[in-house]
């Protein structure tokens, strides 16, 4: 029996001008490199702790089990 694995989706809300290299680092690292674009991550701390240095940046659109 196969598990369904938690996602998240991400979109990018604002542009990286003016943001520190590690931060426009972990935008591709997200996936995300225009305004506008959504990435479904897995739900993982990893991921988590990307999204947290990044709260001016992104936001999380929905939540999948």
């Amino acid at each position: 029996m196969a598990t369904a694995k938690k996602t998240l989706k991400v979109q990018q809300i604002a542009s990286p001008l003016r943001c520190h290299f590690d931060q426009r680092q972990t935008l591709i690292g997200l996936g995300l490199n225009k305004v506008g674009r959504v990435s479904e991550l897995p739900d993982t701390p990893q991921t988590h702790g990307m999204i947290r240095k990044l709260p001016h940046l992104v936001r999380i659109v929905e939540e999948t089990k």
